[in-house]
């Protein structure tokens, strides 16, 4: 099987669209911490996919990708209240997050401060440009790849189709009113966890050659 990328922002379903694929026969990583989870998944969504789907292009050359879509007057409030939440850790110089987090937020939200995790112009050209930037890259190189907005009623079904599987379920919606913890209750034999027993490795290393 091959890879499959989930390219969405934070706050765009990727929750959703990962226990779908679960849903589907997939064995799928919501974050990708390890080279382990690489190597045992076959969807893999939200950190660091949404930052690092480029290098990754290059590492896996028969990948498919799925951009995930969401009307904006959704994603600000959603992504405001997820970016204030997590400022502390973000901008943390010693502990916080991990390195793979700080960086890929850091790089996709570029210019974010502790001061503008609300502001919904400098949240909207963020949206827009990783948004080009990502669809500009998937032409440019002729990859195979949907845009989905799990809003609409065929989003169960066009992620069937573009998968190649049949279904007749519907899209799950979790994490909503900016819940974030929905896929720590998952329990399924095809998820895959994104560390080794809570262990991260370097970002350096996850960045490295397979």
């Amino acid at each position: 099987m091959k890879k499959v990328f989930i390219v969405g922002l934070p706050r765009t379903g990727t929750t959703s669209v990962c226990v779908a694929c679960l849903e589907l026969g997939f064995k799928t990583a919501h974050t990708a911490y390890t080279r382990q989870t690489f190597q045992n998944a076959e969807v893999l969504a939200d950190t660091p996919i949404f930052n690092d789907y480029r290098m990754l292009a290059n590492r896996y050359p028969d990948a498919k990708y799925i951009y995930l879509d969401r009307a904006l007057d959704q994603w600000l409030p959603s992504i405001s209240q997820l970016l204030t939440r997590m400022s502390n850790n973000l901008f943390s110089e010693q502990g916080g997050f991990n390195d793979t987090i700080k960086r890929c937020y850091l790089t996709t939200f570029y210019g974010l401060t502790p001061n503008n995790t609300s502001d919904n112009q400098f949240l909207t050209q963020c949206y827009n440009e990783h948004k080009a930037i990502a669809i500009n890259f998937f032409n440019e190189h002729n990859l195979d790849y949907i845009e989905l907005n799990l809003a609409t009623d065929d989003a169960m079904s066009k992620l069937a189709e573009f998968l190649q599987v049949e279904t007749q379920a519907t899209m799950p919606f979790l994490n909503k009113k900016g819940k974030v913890t929905a896929w720590n209750m998952i329990k399924h034999p095809l998820k895959v966890s994104s560390t080794r027993e809570g262990k991260v490795d370097k970002d350096t290393v996850l960045l490295s050659p397979v």
